[in-house]
C-alpha cells in the first residue's frame, strides 16, 4: 500500500465533496501530485457542450476526417449514437444497440441523476485499424462492426454457445485484435435476470474470427472500462472500484493479473460513492479513468496524478480535436470537454 499525505486525502475528499454537491468553485482540477500540472493546467475549466437534453450518455470516441474530425457518442436509453461536429448535435446511427421489438427483459434500471432510465442501447464506440466503428451493442448483448456500406456485421454474440450478458466496452489493437468487457448490464436485474446464460461476467478476445474468454471478475469485480497501453504491452479493466493490469503476450491472450490501482487505498470509503467505468490512456502512457468524484489520472507506475471535477458524474471520455489534446467526457445527461496538455491514444488509422 502506497503512503499518501494526510494533507493530500484531505484536499482529495474535499475536492470531490465539492463535486457532489454540484459547485466546484475556481480550477476544475484537483492535483494530487505536481506532475499533474503538466498534462491538464491548474487553471483549466470544464465546459458544457450540451446539457440537460439526453438521457444517460456514454461510449465516446473521436473519428479523424480531414484536418479534424467529429465525436461520437451513445445515448444508451435512447438506443441511438450521437454525432457532435463544430458545435451541432445530429443523429448519427438509430437502434445503436437494441434492434429486437420487446425491450421488457433488456437493460439495466438504472438513475441518470434526474430520473429512473433503461439502458437498452450501445455502450462503449472504438475504431478498428481500417476506421469501421466498433460497437458495444449491450441490449443485443452482442459486439457489433459497421461496415463501409453502413451494414452490420456481429463479431461476437455467444461464448460456448452461450449469449453474452450485456457487451459494455471495447478497445481494439493495432493489428486488428479486439478486446471487450461483458457484464451483465443488458439484462434487466442484471445478475439476478433469469435468463442470464453465462454465470459469469468476463473479458474476451476476438482475433481472426475467433473468441477466446481471458478472464472472469477481474481483481474480484465485474469489468466495464478497457484500454490499452500506448505500446500495447498491457491492457488495462476497470472493476469495482479498482483497476486491474495484464501483460499482452504475443499471441494477444493475457498473464500477470494484477491490482493496478485501489481507489479505497487512496481516499477512504466511503465517500464518494461509486466504482470506476470508462478509461482511455494518452500517449505517455498515464491512464485517465471515470471513478468516485470525476475523471481520475493514474500515472504509468499506478500513482494518482489528479482528478478532474466535472459537474455531473462522468461515465466515459475519450480524447479528441486535430491534436488529441481535448479531452470530452460523457456524463449523466450532459456533454462536456476540457483542453489538456498532452495528446491521447486516438484509434482507428494511423
Amino acid at each position: 500500500m502506497r503512503r499518501v499525505s494526510i494533507s493530500v486525502l484531505v484536499v482529495a475528499t474535499l475536492a470531490l465533496g465539492a463535486l457532489h454537491a454540484q459547485a466546484p468553485s475556481g480550477s476544475s482540477v484537483v492535483r494530487l501530485d505536481p506532475a499533474m500540472d503538466a498534462l491538464v493546467s491548474p487553471n483549466a475549466k470544464v465546459e458544457l457542450l450540451k446539457g440537460e437534453f439526453f438521457a444517460f450518455v456514454e461510449g465516446p470516441v473521436w473519428v479523424r476526417e480531414g484536418r479534424s474530425g467529429y465525436l461520437l457518442f451513445s445515448d444508451i436509453p435512447a438506443n441511438c449514437i450521437y454525432k457532435w461536429q463544430d458545435g451541432k448535435l445530429s443523429v448519427f446511427l438509430e437502434k445503436s444497440g437494441f434492434s429486437g421489438t420487446d425491450p421488457s427483459n433488456v437493460g439495466v434500471e438504472i438513475n441518470n441523476g434526474r430520473f429512473q432510465v433503461i439502458v437498452i442501447g450501445s455502450n462503449g464506440l472504438t475504431l478498428d485499424p481500417q476506421g469501421r466503428l466498433i460497437i458495444a451493442a449491450m441490449g443485443d448483448r452482442q459486439l457489433v462492426r459497421v461496415e463501409k456500406d453502413g451494414k452490420r456485421t456481429v463479431l461476437a454474440d455467444r461464448y460456448e454457445g452461450k449469449r453474452f450478458n450485456g457487451v459494455n466496452d471495447v478497445v481494439v489493437k493495432s493489428n486488428g485484435s479486439i478486446y471487450f468487457t461483458d457484464p451483465s448490464s443488458g439484462l434487466r436485474g442484471g445478475n439476478n435476470n433469469p435468463l442470464r446464460e453465462l454465470p459469469f461476467n468476463g473479458v474476451y478476445l476476438v482475433k481472426n474470427g475467433k473468441l477466446v474468454l481471458l478472464d472472469k471478475e477481474p481483481v474480484g469485480g465485474s469489468p466495464n472500462g478497457i484500454a490499452l497501453s500506448p505500446d500495447e504491452k498491457i491492457l488495462y479493466v476497470t472493476a469495482g472500484r479498482r483497476l486491474a493490469a495484464y501483460d499482452v503476450q504475443p499471441d494477444d491472450t493475457l498473464a500477470n493479473r494484477r491490482v493496478f490501482f485501489d481507489y479505497d487505498k487512496v481516499v477512504p470509503p466511503p465517500p464518494p460513492r461509486g466504482g470506476f467505468d470508462g478509461i482511455k490512456v494518452d500517449t505517455q502512457g498515464n491512464v485517465w479513468g471515470e471513478g468516485p468524484g470525476g475523471i481520475w489520472v493514474v500515472s504509468p507506475a499506478g500513482k494518482p496524478l489528479g482528478t478532474i471535477l466535472v459537474p455531473e458524474p462522468p461515465a466515459n471520455l475519450a480524447f479528441g480535436d486535430a491534436d488529441g489534446k481535448t479531452l470530452y467526457m460523457t456524463a449523466r445527461r450532459g456533454l462536456y470537454r476540457i483542453r489538456v496538455n498532452v495528446p491521447g491514444i486516438l484509434p482507428g488509422p494511423k
